[in-house]
């Protein structure tokens, strides 16, 4: 793995960089991962316009909703999303959301 900073050598400490590259993986693992493999997002033919926005957006809120629920697995928690589908709509159009 390789780590790109634009720190002076004396500055880039080898505890920061560890962490560093540690949050990044965290980031991959908990987001890209989940879009690519669980949403099949890399096999989404949307490809042109706003599409892909639209669609990664919609992708990044459905995580999200799920992450706020406290789901850990959001492959289970899509598929036990898929039969209620009402529940992630009163949500969003909630007029007063509330915080877990």
């Amino acid at each position: 793995m390789y780590l790109t900073v634009s720190l002076p050598a004396e500055q880039a400490q080898p505890t920061d960089l560890g962490t560093w590259a540690r949050s990044e993986w965290h980031i991959e693992n908990r987001l890209h991962y989940v879009r690519d493999v669980t949403l099949r997002e890399d096999a989404h033919r949307t490809r042109t316009g706003t599409g892909p926005v639209v669609f990664a957006t919609l992708r990044n809120t459905s995580i999200g909703y799920h992450r706020t629920k406290g789901a850990t697995n959001i492959a289970e928690a899509t598929r036990r999303a898929n039969h209620r589908p009402h529940d992630l709509i009163d949500a969003v159009t909630r007029s007063n959301p509330t915080r877990q």
